[in-house]
């Protein structure tokens, strides 16, 4: 500060990109933690619709449903509404299961839409970026 109580243009500038790099910073760090955040309700999700897909099995005499809809109406709501995962799409429901094959399996898409993909997500499925490295 001078004389008159005011700031140059030079400490101005300076005050404003040193902002710019902090925010900068903050942002890049919590960019990649939208997918983890996704990626973990996708999982509890999946719990949730195993829970519901099992209360349903029990009340019908241990004859799962033959789609997710299924679980919407009928005798009793098990589910609210239609599921969706983080990424809007609906969850895949195979009956019986590849993974579990007396059962059933559900799963997400991912962010691609796209089943059998790397970026399917379900609870027997690793993700690689979990896995540390050397």
């Amino acid at each position: 500060m001078h004389a008159n109580g005011g700031f140059t243009l030079i400490e101005l500038i300076l005050v404003t990109v040193i902002i710019a790099i902090l925010a900068g910073a903050v942002t890049l760090s919590f960019q990649g933690r939208t997918q983890d955040a996704r990626y973990a309700r996708a999982l509890s999700d999946i719990k949730q619709l195993e829970t519901a897909v099992d209360a349903f099995a029990l009340d019908n005499n241990d004859q799962y449903p033959t789609s997710l809809d299924d679980l919407i109406g009928g005798k009793r709501d098990y589910l609210r509404d239609p599921a969706k995962d983080p990424w809007g799409n609906p969850y895949e429901y195979i009956q019986p299961g590849v993974q579990h094959r007396k059962t059933y399996d559900i799963i997400s898409m991912g962010p691609d839409g796209m089943s059998g993909t790397d970026d399917d997500v379900a609870p027997w499925l690793e993700r690689l970026d979990d896995v540390d490295g050397p």
